[in-house]
């Protein structure tokens, strides 16, 4: 081991001995800063800093800090719309490159036509994410794809003149698929992103062939398992002669996020890149609000674009086969091309920032619902998929727990979410469209065993696998029927909060609504009350129908969050789910940063569940720590320290994760970024080590964003 940590030093586990007439105290203490604190660098952090550079990726656009929103946790803490006003202004970065798109419309268009002939020909349309991105992916096919040919089948006679043309079976040819299934849904299986083979393996469980569209997304254009995806789907156009990479790229689509010179480095994301017989769609917008946050710009104007691919390649498809009477009564007031749809953006964020003063207000209400220990449950029908993705997108990017399941006997989780359902299944069924899909061990297994070199990543993704299968499904409940109601109800000091779209604005004056029956429920059981509505009905004839709320009174509950949205010809409704996207991706982003779980606009919180999420949690570290030995007045007190190096952030961040893991009963919540920048700032204050039980007590007495207050207050 002593050899292995010598040849290290260069790669900065530890730093080169110093000539003894130049080493000033502040020098002598960091020269000695991993034995200081008494952590030897683990075997995994020698592999992480050695061999996995792959995954180091701090210097990818998206992992940079947006100068708009740069001391956002400051000013969330006096001003929550202010703090609103600057998360939603880097929404406008989605806006210029929107415009931008326009200007380059052959690849869109090269998309739409992929779609539409697939609609036409009876092909498959595969679209492939991990994370935000498997979540987009699954809202595609959900949200967007399934409700609209069901609205055809319940028109007899479009149906009728539709079934001679197009396969009978439609509605299922689109596969909305993530990595490590529907189970994926709820939250990250640790080992599952990393692996260009699962990507492959999940395009051959779900019978993608040669002929069907492939759409592959990734926020950062860096992930594993989307690269194997599309790799894959490349293969399968290559087997055989006669192969032409003009026929391929037809098919073939890599949605991305992040400039192409940045992710030339790593030979994964070159590989696309460089690859002719594959359709490449940069969607660069910039730095994210929050940093690394891929969760809303980047995903935002992924889901924006490929929503309405979607939309008007199958506009395009019907149009010649109904009249203009038949595509109007379906939703198409009229022929619309990809960028105009694209053109619509700047009024779906218009909207939303009208909204900002009431959004405010559920902002305020919410985090002062979770600084009280309480719980909030949101309930939604049309919005669920929005309202459930914003949800479980919470507990990786600010270690909060994960969504309960049925076997907790109390809750945990801050946040649950329900929906109109008769019972667990049906609450499945209601959510998805579709019976639950999950990934089987029979299928998957053998190629883990012998396929993942690494041994890390083979122990992660086997371990993972037992938690992806069908039985998932019975792990988690989020139906308003009887077992909800029994145990998770809403009590008093929690807030209950409905999320409506279009056109169920119509519910609040209906008495038997279930929107309704909710908001009744909260109000027996003395809960808060709110409502967040994306209409396209006038504001006045919706504060009519939320007045004749029993017990109602906006002036007593928080204001109704109304988003207006009305843009003509979106029969899949993509705008409006934007909009709600937009809203509650800033609203629980605000919340967060006022309970200290954003330092400035980094989320020091984040679960180091994989190997890239294991590089930002060490970069954020370096960073921070960094940040505040080059303070003046520190400089004064205790000489100049050189900065700490990348594979001593690594070092201490893995022993954390050790520290944490045996620490059961607050691992779930307490970040090891905070821990590894309050153990290292403090032995380096002190000039003598602190143990990790000390560090955890200052992270539970202050958290890191006061602690680092104080730090910069004392060294200015």
């Amino acid at each position: 081991m002593l050899v292995v940590i010598a040849g290290t030093a260069l790669l900065g586990f530890l730093p080169p001995d110093l000539p003894a007439q130049t080493e000033s105290p502040g020098q002598a203490v960091k020269a000695n800063l991993l034995q200081r604190l008494d952590i030897t660098p683990s075997e995994e952090s020698i592999d992480y800093v050695l061999n996995k550079t792959q995954f180091q990726l701090h210097a990818l656009l998206t992992e940079q800090r947006h100068l708009k929103t740069w001391n956002l946790s400051e000013r969330i803490q006096t001003d929550f719309a202010a703090g609103l006003h600057m998360l939603f202004s880097v929404d406008e970065d989605i806006e210029a490159r929107l415009q931008s798109l326009n200007r380059e419309k052959r690849k869109l268009n090269r998309m739409v036509t992929a779609v539409a002939a697939a609609v036409e020909e009876g092909h498959t349309i595969y679209i492939y994410g991990c994370g935000a991105t498997g979540r987009l992916a699954k809202q595609m096919e959900s949200t967007f794809w399934r409700p609209f040919w069901a609205k055809i089948r319940s028109s007899s006679r479009v149906r009728d003149k539709l079934e001679a043309d197009l396969s009978p079976d439609i509605s299922e040819r689109v596969i909305g698929e993530m990595t490590g299934g529907d189970r994926a849904l709820i939250s990250s299986l640790e080992g599952f992103e990393d692996l260009l083979l699962i990507g492959r393996l999940q395009l051959e469980d779900r019978g993608i062939e040669k002929g069907d569209v492939v759409i592959c997304v990734t926020e950062g254009g860096e992930t594993s398992s989307v690269i194997g995806t599309i790799l894959a789907a490349l293969d399968q156009w290559k087997r055989g002669s006669g192969y032409s990479p003009e026929e391929s790229r037809k098919n073939l689509f890599f949605v991305y996020n992040n400039p192409d010179d940045k992710l030339k480095p790593f030979h994964r994301s070159r590989k696309v890149l460089e690859e002719p017989g594959i359709t490449k769609l940069n969607l660069t917008t910039g730095p994210q609000a929050i940093t690394g946050s891929t969760r809303m710009q980047a995903t935002t104007i992924e889901t924006f674009v490929i929503g309405h691919v979607l939309q008007t390649a199958v506009e395009k498809a019907l149009r010649s086969r109904l009249s203009t009477r038949e595509m109007t009564r379906l939703g198409f007031s009229r022929g619309k091309s990809i960028s105009e749809r694209l053109g619509e953006f700047p009024r779906i964020l218009r909207g939303v920032e009208h909204a900002i003063p009431e959004l405010a207000r559920l902002t305020e209400a919410e985090a002062r619902t979770y600084e009280a220990e309480r719980f909030s449950t949101y309930f939604a029908q049309n919005g669920l998929i929005t309202v459930f993705i914003d949800s479980t997108e919470r507990s990786p990017t600010f270690r909060l727990f994960p969504l309960d399941t049925v076997r907790e006997k109390m809750r945990r989780s801050w946040i649950q979410v329900w929906t109109p359902a008769a019972d667990q299944a049906d609450a499945w069924e209601a959510f998805l469209g579709r019976p639950f899909r999950g990934l089987s061990s029979r299928f998957y297994a053998q190629p883990f065993s012998e396929e993942i070199d690494d041994a890390y990543l083979r122990r992660a993704a086997l371990a993972s696998l037992k938690n992806a299968g069908n039985d998932q499904q019975d792990l988690y409940d989020f139906s308003f029927a009887e077992f909800n109601l029994k145990n998770r109800a809403p009590e008093k000091g929690d807030l209950g909060i409905a999320a409506l779209v279009s056109p169920e604005e119509a519910e609040l004056a209906r008495s038997e609504s279930p929107f309704r029956k909710f908001l009744e429920v909260c109000r027996q059981k003395e809960a808060q009350r709110a409502l967040v509505l994306v209409t396209k009905a006038p504001r006045r004839q919706i504060e009519r129908q939320i007045a004749s709320i029993p017990g109602f009174d906006s002036r007593i509950q928080v204001p109704p969050v109304i988003i207006s949205v009305n843009t003509p010809g979106d029969p899949m409704g993509v705008n409006q789910q934007i909009a709600l996207k937009m809203a509650l991706n800033a609203h629980s982003t605000a919340v967060m940063a006022r309970l200290g779980k954003i330092v400035g606009n980094t989320m020091t919180n984040v679960s180091p569940s994989n190997l890239k999420l294991i590089g930002r949690a060490t970069y954020l570290i370096q960073s921070h720590v960094n940040d505040i030995l080059k303070q003046p007045l520190w400089v004064k007190k205790r000489g100049v320290i050189p900065p700490i190096s990348y594979g001593e952030a690594n070092a201490v961040l893995y022993a954390a994760i050790d520290f944490l893991k045996r620490e059961k009963t607050c691992a779930d919540q307490t970040a090891e970024v905070a821990l590894s920048i309050i153990q290292i700032l403090e032995s380096l204050q002190r000039s003598e080590a602190i143990t990790q039980e000390e560090a955890f007590g200052i992270v539970r007495e202050s958290g890191l964003i006061r602690y680092l207050s104080h730090a910069r207050a004392q060294s200015e």
